[in-house]
């Protein structure tokens, strides 16, 4: 045998017997038996499928999700009322809510199971948007007017507080229903003056009612110590399942950096998973909330909670008479899981 051959023998053999040799694509060989599969998670986003909630869609079509070994299921939410009672009942484990509502659940004997795991807006973006001549200009106008939003809006059940404050009598304002997906096409239509919103749907809202200007009404302008939308899951896979629970919370909250650092490439990672999105407005929205999402004081942290300020918001709503005493963020807050500054 020659030296060659003896040579191109021995290497076959040390292929053959050695685990790890390359195979026809110069990758190593892995056991299928050692890789960990992805584990399920279910999702709510805040409210149908906006800018606002882009990223959710950023974690996943980015791979922040799979790189934390997580399958996401995104499927769009209904408002706090809605997502608060999916999340109990099981339907979903993760969902955004906004606090106040949350807030407001909980002092009605509502939500006990629900504990709040990273916040996603430092202030609250709740607000009421109208249209140029339909007669609303300031709180007072709301007066003899019909608005709508879904029962279960935080605009909606937030809005008797709002008015206590703004100086509106509450009694004199007609709400009627309306799904997520079909508020702004009802203010467009002229067939109600105003819908339950956030401030940064406003060009949303401008790119459907084509040449019409909003008119945005800010639930910050009279309770501006308000967070916006929380994080929550339940107390049962907060304590059962912490590990998951963070992973999905980083994912999440990188999701959340980079949506509002790209606003354009979100609103276009947008689009491409739900078809029905239009990429412009969603990236306006964005450039706007980016405000609402960094907390003050913090550095470049996200997701941040701020107890005292909770505290704080707590104590406005009970002053308002909407919050019974005894209430406290320890309460409401996994301070295990919450991102730290």
């Amino acid at each position: 045998m020659s030296r060659l051959t003896r040579t191109v023998a021995t290497l076959v053999l040390t292929c053959t017997f050695i685990v790890g040799c390359s195979n026809s694509d110069n990758q190593p060989q892995t056991s299928t038996s050692s890789i960990k599969p992805l584990e399920k998670v279910t999702y709510l986003t805040s409210f149908g499928n906006f800018g606002r909630d882009a990223y959710a869609w950023v974690a996943k079509d980015k791979g922040f999700f799979r790189e934390a070994g997580l399958d996401v299921d995104i499927k769009p939410g209904s408002g706090t009322g809605d997502n608060i009672a999916k999340v109990e009942a099981g339907a979903a484990m993760f969902a955004p809510v906004d606090l106040t509502g949350l807030l407001l659940a909980r002092g009605s004997g509502g939500a006990k199971s629900i504990v709040v795991v990273a916040g996603v807006q430092q202030r609250t973006m709740a607000a009421l948007i109208s249209l140029q001549g339909n007669g609303i200009s300031k709180p007072k106008d709301l007066e003899g007017k019909t608005l709508a939003d879904s029962p279960g809006s935080v605009v909606r059940n937030l809005f008797p507080t709002y008015a206590k404050l703004a100086g509106v009598d509450a009694t004199k304002v007609t709400w009627v229903n309306g799904a997520p997906a079909n508020l702004i096409g009802l203010l467009a239509s002229g067939t109600v003056a105003g819908i339950g919103q956030f401030v940064v749907g406003e060009p949303t809202v401008e790119s459907v009612a084509k040449g019409r200007q909003a008119v945005v009404l800010p639930y910050s302008d009279v309770m501006s110590d308000l967070y916006g939308n929380v994080l929550v899951t339940t107390t049962t896979i907060a304590r059962e399942q912490p590990d998951l629970a963070k992973r999905f919370i980083a994912a999440l909250m990188k999701g959340l950096v980079h949506s509002i650092d790209n606003p354009d490439e979100t609103g276009r990672i947008l689009q491409k998973n739900v078809p029905a999105s239009a990429a412009a407005p969603a990236a306006a929205e964005l450039t706007l909330m980016s405000a609402f999402v960094r907390p003050e004081g913090s550095g470049d942290v996200v997701g941040t909670i701020d107890t005292k300020r909770v505290a704080g918001s707590i104590k406005l709503l009970q002053d308002a008479g909407a919050v019974p005493s005894g209430l406290t963020p320890d309460q409401l807050i996994s301070a295990d899981l919450t991102p730290k500054p």
